[in-house]
């Protein structure tokens, strides 16, 4: 499995952590998910693809930009 730190762009609350997290998990080949709203990132990990967990988390109207 990988771990990749991801950067999250419109974050502002505990709330908006845990739609990214849900979004995240969604995603097929995601096995763990760490949301930090203070740092603005996410640790994923798992095989999924960039390409699938940034459309997830866009379709949840943030955005997730490559790795921090």
């Amino acid at each position: 499995m990988t771990i990749k730190v991801y950067r999250v762009s419109g974050m502002t609350c505990g709330g908006c952590a845990k739609h990214v997290e849900k979004a995240l998990r969604s995603v097929a080949g995601v096995t763990s998910v760490v949301v930090d709203v203070a740092k603005g990132t996410a640790t994923i990990e798992g095989v999924a693809p960039f390409e699938a967990l940034a459309a997830s988390v866009g379709a949840a109207g943030y955005e997730l930009i490559t790795p921090a």
